[in-house]
């Protein structure tokens, strides 16, 4: 019930994941469920579904209750196959699967082996659904099939239907709310990226990370800069050295000494 009511947020996932976690006894039939509800829902909650998938083997590798990472490592590539099918449906899903893939990969929940497979898979899947409704059929020469009338409802519900029985158009309520779960996403990524480790060593390891391999133009550009500053410097140095001669010329110049008159017999020194 938990995975049909998922959303973009953080706390859905992990709240869907603590129940998983609490539970653990019966952990192979909520494995079935998950498997169950990837299969059937949409494209939409399935991505959700694919985020629920990291948050749950994280908190399960870290409370150390390893049978939930061991039955997803036996059947990733069913999940794959369920949030992304072969048939282009899933394409938007895409990228989703490869951001979790490199995140488990990243927590040392999937070995780099099984991430470069699944990756060269989803490299096939990755098309547009533009390009796969406008896909010609697998044989060129053969006649294209007469469009099916409207009114009958046995072969339009069979072309609006894929093989696992989710529909492949979506619908536009479906629509408008991948674009809001996806801007949720993007927020909570670029809120991600300016977190900064309360550790400074992961704090330099991460700079350092970050950081692009220096190359002609960065080196180019790094002698226009020191060429820069050093004129800089040289230019402030000369008028520091004029301000000095200045000052010391004035003090070497002898003070006139005063003149005195007599103002009403009383002598006054100008």
């Amino acid at each position: 019930m938990l995975l049909e009511h998922l959303n973009a947020s953080t706390t859905s996932a992990q709240k869907a994941a603590q129940y998983a976690l609490k539970f653990k006894d019966m952990d192979e039939d909520l494995h079935s469920c998950i498997l169950e509800q990837l299969e059937k829902t949409n494209m939409n909650t399935r991505a959700n579904i694919m985020y629920f998938i990291e948050h749950l083997l994280e908190m399960a590798s870290r409370e150390r209750h390893n049978d939930y990472v061991r039955m997803m490592q036996r059947d990733i590539i069913r999940v794959v196959d369920a949030v992304c099918p072969e048939n282009g449906s899933g394409a938007a899903n895409v990228k989703v699967v490869r951001k979790v893939l490199q995140g488990l990969q990243s927590k040392t929940i999937l070995l780099e082996q099984t991430v470069t497979e699944i990756e060269g898979c989803l490299k096939e899947r990755d098309t547009s659904a533009h390009d796969f409704t406008l896909s010609s059929p697998v044989n060129g020469n053969e006649p294209s099939a007469a469009p099916a009338s409207a009114a009958d409802p046995e072969v339009s519900g069979a072309q609006a239907t894929q093989r696992n029985g989710a529909s492949m158009k979506p619908t536009r309520r479906q629509i408008e709310q991948r674009i809001e779960e996806d801007r949720e996403r993007h927020k909570r990524m670029r809120e991600s990226m300016w977190v900064v480790p309360s550790n400074p060593i992961e704090q330099a390891r991460k700079l350092f990370a970050e950081t692009s391999d220096l190359g002609v133009d960065d080196s180019i550009l790094g002698k226009e800069e020191i060429a820069a500053l050093r004129a800089l410097v040289k230019d402030v140095g000369c008028r520091h050295e004029n301000k000095s001669r200045w000052e010391g010329r004035s003090r070497s110049k002898p003070r006139p000494r005063p003149r005195s008159r007599a103002t009403n017999g009383v002598a006054r020194h100008i």
